[in-house]
């Protein structure tokens, strides 16, 4: 077996016949759309997760009348911390294999006659620019936001609760 070029590519294209070209743009397309799958998960966890925080503030609400006792509202601000913690974490975990995927797309490229998505990610400088801001560096503020709002909901009884222990 000759060296490889590249540890994406494990066959020469003399090694391998005729059809590596063929078979390797193939491969590329395969994986070009288990990226975009990635994308439509995380975009279904989002809405998710999203139904379930705005579900919480409902119940929150709910739970702030007259009658209701302290425990809902600290339990509830508590769920919601914690599904907040996990969609931000979800997020995270996404952009990291999306980063990878990309990575690899843009080591394919290098071995057929166009690379549009490095070219594209190039222009976009690279997610760093006015051009362009990842769209999971922006997303990853929505749970934020969604915690810091639970922990606000839920400071005064605890603190009401903290007094009661005394």
């Amino acid at each position: 077996m000759a060296k490889e070029s590249h540890p994406l590519i494990r066959q020469s294209k003399e090694e391998y016949g005729d059809s590596w070209r063929s078979d390797l743009f193939e491969q590329y397309k395969m994986y070009v759309e288990s990226a975009d799958k990635i994308s439509e998960r995380r975009t279904t966890a989002n809405n998710y997760l999203l139904t379930v925080n705005t579900a919480l503030v409902t119940l929150y609400g709910l739970a702030s009348q007259p009658t209701s006792t302290v425990i809902w509202h600290v339990a509830v601000p508590t769920a919601g911390i914690l599904a907040s913690f996990v969609w931000w974490w979800l997020i995270r975990s996404y952009r990291d294999l999306n980063t990878v995927k990309f990575k690899n797309i843009h080591e394919l490229e290098r071995h057929l006659p166009a690379a549009l998505y490095d070219h594209e990610w190039k222009l976009a400088e690279q997610g760093r620019g006015k051009s362009y801001h990842p769209m999971s560096h922006l997303e990853g503020w929505v749970p934020v936001i969604f915690i810091v709002l639970y922990v606000l909901l839920a400071i005064p009884h605890v603190v009401g609760l903290l007094k009661c222990f005394r």
